[in-house]
C-alpha cells in the first residue's frame, strides 16, 4: 500500500471516528445522566431497592412528588398544607434563609411564578450596534435606586452560568415572537440551535 492510499485510509478512519462520537456521544451521555438520577435516587433507600426492584426508589419518589404537587394545587386541603409548611419554613431562623434561597431558584425556572419567561435583547455597545440575549427578571428597579432601569439574566453558552445585570429599559428589545425555551437554548447552544433551521446555520455565504 502506497503512502497516498494509506493516508487517505487514515483519514476516512479518523473521519468515521469522529462521525461515530457524534452519533454515540449525545445518546450514551442522556442514558449516563439518566442512570446516575435514578442510581442516586435509589441509594437514598438502598434497601428498599436491594431487596425489589432496581429504580422502585426513583419512581415511588417521582410518584409521590407528583401527588403532592397535584394535591397542593387541586385540594383546598392541599394547599392549605402546603401553605402551612410554607409559613413555618419561611419563618424559622437558620432554616428560612435556605429555604427561601432554594425557592426562589427553583420558581424561577418552573411553576406559575417562574421567572426566565420573557426573553430579550440587550444592546451592549453603540457602534457597532452588538446585541445579546438574555431574559427580563424585573421591569422595574425604582425601589433600589434605578428608576428606569430593568434587570435582564444573561446565560453562558456551554454552562449552567450566566449574569445578571442592570440596563436602561431603552435598551433592551422584547422578543415576542420567541418562546423562553427557545431563547435559551439559543443562548446555551452558542447561537447553532434555537429558533432556526441547520440550513439557515451552516449555508454557505451568498
Amino acid at each position: 500500500m502506497d503512502r497516498t492510499r494509506f493516508e487517505q485510509l487514515l483519514n476516512t478512519l479518523v473521519k468515521s471516528f469522529f462521525q461515530g462520537l457524534l452519533i454515540i456521544g449525545p445518546f450514551a451521555a442522556t442514558i449516563w445522566i439518566i442512570w446516575y438520577i435514578v442510581s442516586s435516587i435509589d441509594n437514598m433507600i438502598p434497601a428498599i431497592s436491594e431487596k425489589l426492584y432496581p429504580g422502585i426508589t426513583f419512581i415511588t419518589v417521582l410518584g409521590t412528588t407528583t401527588l403532592i404537587g397535584y394535591l397542593g394545587n387541586k385540594f383546598i386541603i392541599g394547599r392549605v398544607v402546603v401553605d402551612s409548611f410554607d409559613y413555618l419554613l419561611e419563618h424559622t431562623p437558620g432554616i428560612k434563609f435556605i429555604y427561601s434561597s432554594l425557592k426562589d431558584v427553583m420558581t424561577s425556572f418552573v411553576g406559575d411564578k417562574k421567572k426566565f419567561n420573557q426573553p430579550v435583547l440587550i444592546k451592549t455597545t453603540e457602534n457597532p450596534a452588538i446585541w445579546r440575549i438574555g431574559f427580563l427578571t424585573q421591569r422595574d428597579l425604582s425601589a433600589v435606586g434605578f428608576p428606569g432601569y430593568v434587570s435582564v439574566y444573561l446565560p453562558h453558552s456551554y454552562a449552567v452560568s450566566g449574569w445578571v445585570v442592570f440596563v436602561e429599559a431603552s435598551n433592551i428589545q422584547i422578543l415576542n415572537n420567541v418562546s423562553a425555551a427557545q431563547a435559551m437554548k439559543f443562548a446555551v447552544s452558542g447561537g447553532v440551535a434555537g429558533f432556526h433551521s441547520d440550513d439557515n446555520v451552516f449555508k454557505a455565504p451568498e
